[in-house]
């Protein structure tokens, strides 16, 4: 079917003298812990064969392709040499995530879930990350996220930094609800959004057990899906949403999109401005997507412990390998609970947000920069050190 470029991202297979392995680490190829296994990580444009979809599975071409952390981890060197990622990697692969696209070409038994039939040709989706089994025992009890034989495009499986990209078809959402809010250019940086508005959406409404109208929220990070947070728990209800974040540019953004209020906690006394803020309340739900877990944590307590509120939840986002110290008579005493949240998959959260974003959530705001493929190895690396910008995304030709 001819060649396409991709940026690809290569590393060494170097694992360290401690690292045990998993039953999924496979030599030279897999590692379930990144940051413990590959050195030296290497991108480059490169021309490869476009992708033949093989059964079940639909080729797309990428129109956009959002920028993750993760894909900064993945690209970054730190002071040892290894990449910093700490999840599931296969290398050399084709990094992004983020997708939009149209359908070009569908494998024999293709179906799509909203008509039973093969994908239209030209079709405007956007596909799920994660691509789960559906037959693990993970699977069966309906937590497609812990997928005891799970895939992650732009992970272990090729992803959407290139012109194609295969993806299975249970991983593709239409987005044709969205054809009479957006231009044919919006709908594809939109489309490149449900993602990570979709681990957000999964973190408050599917595992927190949702907010409820005229409760507070408090988010801490004003990354994409922080932001995100905001955007979703203000549209449903929250009378009072809070931002803690660092960069003026990001609480900006968080302000235009759903945050009441936004805290740079570099300069101010957060559980004071808190209590102050929500009239001694506290929150009835604290949301951790910064990275930086155990810094929160001790406001969080003290929020909850000074608070009037009974029942606050604590929804941790982010992943990190920082030890944190919980005080459990704290959670006893004002009957609080503790979230911890992965992924997007299953549970209809990618439907629910773009149902959302059809009917008027913007998250649009959130991307302040766009660029072409070619330019992706060097904005991975700048992204490293520079956070002015909060969601890059790649447009594809």
């Amino acid at each position: 079917m001819g060649k396409m470029k991709a940026l690809v991202l290569d590393a060494d297979w170097q694992p360290e003298a401690n690292y045990l392995g998993g039953s999924r680490d496979i030599e030279g190829k897999q590692a379930t812990v990144g940051s413990k296994v590959w050195k030296n990580p290497l991108l480059k444009i490169k021309e490869l064969p476009i992708p033949e979809p093989g059964a079940g599975e639909v080729l797309l071409k990428v129109k956009a392709c959002g920028i993750c952390g993760s894909d900064i981890h993945m690209a970054h060197i730190q002071e040892n040499g290894y990449i910093p990622y700490p999840g599931l990697t296969s290398f050399p692969i084709i990094l992004g995530h983020e997708i939009s696209g149209v359908v070009v070409k569908s494998g024999s038994n293709a179906i799509d879930r909203k008509t039973g039939l093969p994908f239209k040709e030209g079709e405007i989706v956007c596909a799920e990350e994660m691509q789960w089994c559906g037959k693990c025992s993970s699977c069966v009890i309906g937590e497609p996220n812990y997928c005891e034989n799970l895939n992650e495009m732009g992970f272990n499986k090729n992803g959407g930094f290139a012109e194609y990209v295969v993806i299975p078809d249970k991983s593709i959402w239409s987005l044709e609800p969205l054809k009479d809010r957006f231009s044919e250019k919006d709908i594809f940086l939109a489309g490149s959004l449900i993602e990570p508005a979709a681990v957000a959406y999964n973190a408050i409404f599917t595992l927190a057990g949702a907010i409820y109208p005229g409760q507070i929220v408090i988010v801490n990070g004003g990354g994409p899906i922080g932001l995100s947070a905001c955007a979703l728990a203000k549209r449903s209800g929250a009378s009072i949403v809070i931002l803690i974040e660092p960069s003026e540019s990001r609480r900006t953004i968080g302000k235009k999109i759903g945050a009441d209020f936004s805290l740079d906690n570099t300069n101010v006394d957060l559980q004071s401005e808190i209590l102050r803020i929500t009239n001694g309340k506290g929150a009835h739900l604290y949301i951790e997507s910064s990275g930086y877990t155990s810094d929160f944590w001790n406001t969080v307590e003290k929020c909850i412990w000074r608070g009037t509120t009974i029942g606050s939840k604590v929804c941790i986002i982010s992943r990190s390998d920082e030890q944190v110290s919980i005080s459990p008579d704290v959670l006893q005493v004002k009957k609080a609970s503790i979230f911890g949240s992965y992924g997007h998959a299953g549970h209809n959260n990618f439907y629910y947000v773009i149902e959302s974003v059809a009917m008027g959530l913007n998250l649009l705001p959130m991307i302040t920069k766009t660029i072409c493929l070619e330019e992706t190895p060097n904005i991975l690396k700048s992204l490293q050190f520079d956070k002015t910008d909060c969601k890059v995304t790649v447009l594809m030709e």
